[in-house]
This record gives C-alpha cells, structure tokens and sequence, in this order.
C-alpha cells in the first residue's frame, strides 16, 4: 500500500447501512470515505473537506440526485460516480448529461465500486496534468491554450511557460534564479531581468495589479508566487 495514491472520498446516500459498509471497505484499500445521508449534509461537507471523489445517489430525501450533481458540476470538476437503484437506461443517460462521469446500479460489487474508483482517479489525475486552473484562468499544456473567464490570451512562448511553471508550482515561492534556469531551456539568451520584464507583461495580459494580486505575487527580495486565483 506505500506505494498506491490514497484517495478521500465522500458518498451521499441515505441509507446508513450501505455508508457504514463502504467506510470500512474502503478502508481496507488505503482509502478515507466520509459519508452524509442528505444533501444538505452533502454540501456542507463538500465544502469543509474539499474531497477527490464524489460519490451520490439520485434518490435523497431533500433533493433530486441528478440536479445535485448539476449543480455541482456547474462550479467544479470533481469527478462525480452516480450511484442509484435507478439503473435502466435512460436514468443512466441523464446522470451522464448532468456531468457525471460514472454511473453503477444498485445492487453492485464493492469491489467494482473501489476499481471504478481509482480507475476514474487515474484518468482524472492526467487530465488535470493536461490541464491546469486556477481562478477563471486556464491553461492546457497540449494545445498550448490559455483562456482566462473563457477569453483566449495570445501569449508568446516564454510567457506561457513562464505561466505554466508558475501554475505547477503548487503556490512554492520560486526565485528569480530557479526561473531563468526552466526558461534558459527555451531560450538560451534570456537574462535576469527578463524574468521581470515577462512577469509584467504576464501580468498585463491577466489584467492583474501587482498591488494585489490574484495570480502572481511578488515576494520582496525572494521571487514570484503563483497566488492561486480568489476562488480556490
């Protein structure tokens, strides 16, 4: 198990018995589930734990499983598995349409229910390698296209790696010296001070005022931080 990615989970069902079982099942695979049985519960949890996977029921007792997951889907990229005793076909087709990524019918095999699990994990870790966000801005790697509030910027080479390498830092400080290093791979002429004449005309094309940032922040006398965006 060292070597496996742990997942935390959360499942909104109601029936108690089912999240109980799950917890310790799941448990046994490295994994954190933790359970609400409304959605109102559901909700308050998605926002405290801030979880990797979703997994929900259609049938709660004060909401619509389906608008749920909308709902949900309309603000976020959590990768969602609808689980429901509603499994005939075209209860499967909606929940798809209402951006879910999996679908398994009650009754099922916990054990398909972890594979499906980590197998949707997996593939959503890649996508978001492929895909970086962060506060209305986008960047994707293999396409080389950003959007920032679904408005394409026309970036130069240097600057998106620059933003690039700035996205992937995981909010670390990165020097002025750590930076030439990365870029001087795309350019071997790029000097010092280019690094702050990228950074303010990275900074101009985000619309984004050095007094106070919400992308990139200059730490005195360090370097720059990837500030993250004000909805993260």
């Amino acid at each position: 198990m060292s070597g496996k990615k742990r997942y935390r989970l959360l499942m909104i069902d109601d029936d108690a018995s089912l999240n109980e079982l799950l917890v310790e099942y799941f448990d046994r695979f490295g994994h954190t589930l933790t359970t609400a049985t409304t959605a109102a519960a559901g909700r308050t949890l998605l926002r405290r734990d801030d979880p990797d996977l979703l997994i929900l029921d259609v049938m709660l007792p004060d909401a619509d499983g389906f608008e749920l997951c909308r709902s949900i889907r309309s603000t976020s990229d959590l990768p969602i598995v609808m689980l429901t005793a509603r499994g005939d076909l075209p209860d499967r087709v909606l929940g798809l349409e209402f951006g879910a990524d999996d679908y398994i019918p009650k009754p099922f095999e916990p054990r398909e229910l972890v594979a499906r699990v980590e197998t949707l994990m997996r593939r959503s870790r890649e996508t978001r390698r492929r895909r970086l966000s962060a506060g209305g801005l986008v960047l994707e790697t293999e396409t080389r296209r950003v959007t920032l509030h679904g408005a394409e910027l026309e970036l130069t080479s240097l600057e998106f790696e620059l933003l690039r390498i700035l996205m992937e830092s995981g909010g670390r400080v990165l020097t002025r010296e750590m930076l030439l290093r990365r870029l001087r791979g795309i350019d071997s002429d790029i000097y010092d001070r280019s690094v702050d004449m990228l950074i303010s005309r990275l900074r101009r094309k985000l619309a984004d005022d050095f007094r106070s940032p919400r992308y990139i922040k200059t730490i005195w006398r360090n370097g720059y931080q990837f500030a993250g965006g004000d909805d993260l």
